[in-house]
């Protein structure tokens, strides 16, 4: 190791970065089932939409592009990524950022997180939050969030419940959402 491990950490973390960048720029990351879907229909409700991560700005500005094309950017209203806050998740920093930079409440908000470290954070800003997990955070504990989800589905694709009520849906879409919001 180097001296400073802090260079190292940071050289490390620049390095998974390319190698990331480089694989989305293949395409051979594609969005998880039911995100375009339910971004379109979340767009067309009019809702407003925001990205809360503590990845870089540049791994969420490629994500977009090559997935949904570059236009898909100016979809957010407020892109919250990297170092923009002092304490990353699971701190609440990011998402109260991102709630005071909109001007809304978190009672006016849902969440949306896979891992054990964002709903900490999402929780900790009071938002309700609906949690897909991947194979990295299946077993990991989302007790306290509103629902557990393997995916958000399609409509020929369902989800599989892992923790509380999709209410009788399938797939997560905008009616469902406002029922968990409501809900809540």
């Amino acid at each position: 190791l180097e001296d400073d491990i802090s260079v190292f950490i940071a050289n490390l973390h620049k390095r998974k970065t390319h190698f990331y960048l480089e694989l989305l720029k293949s395409g051979a990351i594609p969005l998880r089932s039911g995100v375009e879907r339910l971004l379109l229909s979340a767009r067309e409700a009019g809702l407003r939409l925001a990205i809360a991560t503590t990845t870089t700005p540049e791994n969420v500005t490629y994500l977009l592009s090559s997935t949904l094309g570059k236009e898909s950017i100016d979809w957010f209203e407020v892109i919250a990524a990297g170092d923009i806050v002092p304490a990353k998740k699971p701190a609440p920093d990011i998402y109260n950022w991102v709630l005071q930079q909109m001007n809304v409440k978190a009672d006016a908000c849902l969440a949306f997180e896979d891992s054990f470290n964002g709903v900490i954070s999402s929780l900790a800003a009071n938002l309700n939050t609906i949690v897909t997990v991947n194979e990295y955070t299946k077993d990991d504990d989302f007790r306290k969030a509103s629902l557990v989800l393997d995916q958000f589905g399609e409509p020929n694709m369902p989800f599989s419940v892992m923790q509380g009520s999709a209410m009788g849906y399938d797939y997560v879409d905008i009616e469902l959402l406002k029922l968990i919001h409501d809900k809540a």
